[in-house]
């Protein structure tokens, strides 16, 4: 049995190549020639200084990198984030009821209508009895000065309908018998669907993180449901990527279809409403 030659490994620039010969069944000889791509990625130190230790056990004398018969190696799985944090502040900003209130005019005093609470105003031992005392005189009734609309909460109103103020059940008031309107526009897939786009003639290869690259240019996505296939995982073809606004989705068609993505021209159109 003749010797082989031994593995040859060769590297120029960034592409590496490995020649190894080996012997089939039948006896014939034959070389295997594998080629690599290098390429330089950054990692944290944590990640640096786990690479930089030294082997042990079975995989003691095994050179640097994974080795196949131990080692599974896989494809990163990358987070797809719908929203940024930008946008999630300024949401919060907008929407904090407590901005509203700012420039209005919450307590009032009943005595110097200040804004103060009427148990804390500094008049109300003089300009308090002078005001009941002319009230009195003029044969009106103020009540308890020290109390404000803001210290006790008031009374119920009678309910609509109700002259007396007796409880009215809800059948028989105004506007029982009008019908609810219809909360079908309010639905959430009705408001998708205004702002969803149809991607065909995507690549097997295709992903959700290059969809997001491709199209996030164009504004704010809600939503990106790519098709793939159950028992291999690849790209069906079609995705259905949901904007935020119309405007935005109109861009992207006007934009993307046409365009050549991993050698395949894509066609963009509106996305059909659903039945559902």
């Amino acid at each position: 049995m003749s010797t082989l030659p031994p593995p040859k490994e060769t590297v120029k620039g960034n592409i590496k190549t490995i020649t190894e010969y080996k012997i089939d069944e039948d006896g014939k000889k034959f070389k295997i020639i594998r080629t690599f791509k290098i390429e330089t990625r950054k990692a944290s130190k944590a990640v640096a200084r786990r690479k930089n230790w030294k082997k042990f056990g079975n995989s003691e004398y095994d050179p640097p990198g994974p080795n196949v018969a131990d080692t599974t190696v896989s494809d990163d799985v990358f987070m797809v984030f719908i929203s940024s944090k930008e946008d999630l502040n300024a949401q919060d900003v907008e929407e904090d009821p407590m901005n509203k209130l700012k420039g209005q005019k919450i307590v009032s005093c009943r005595i110097c209508k200040g804004d103060h609470w009427t148990t804390r105003c500094p008049y109300k031992d003089t300009l308090g009895p002078m005001q009941k005392e002319l009230a009195e005189q003029l044969g009106l009734s103020t009540g308890d000065p020290t109390k404000t609309a803001g210290d006790e909460p008031e009374p119920a109103a009678p309910a609509a309908g109700s002259k007396t103020g007796k409880y009215v059940p809800p059948s028989l008031r105004d506007g029982s018998t009008r019908r609810g309107e219809s909360m079908q526009p309010n639905r959430r897939g009705a408001s998708d669907d205004n702002a969803t786009i149809r991607v065909t003639n995507l690549s097997e290869d295709t992903r959700e993180t290059d969809l997001q690259e491709l199209f996030r240019p164009f504004g704010s996505i809600s939503r990106i449901y790519l098709a793939k296939d159950k028992n291999t995982g690849q790209s069906k073809g079609f995705a259905f990527i949901s904007f935020h606004r119309r405007e935005d989705a109109a861009r992207a068609i006007a934009g993307v279809s046409g365009f050549g993505y991993d050698h395949l021209i894509l066609n963009v159109e509106w996305a059909k409403p659903s039945n559902n």
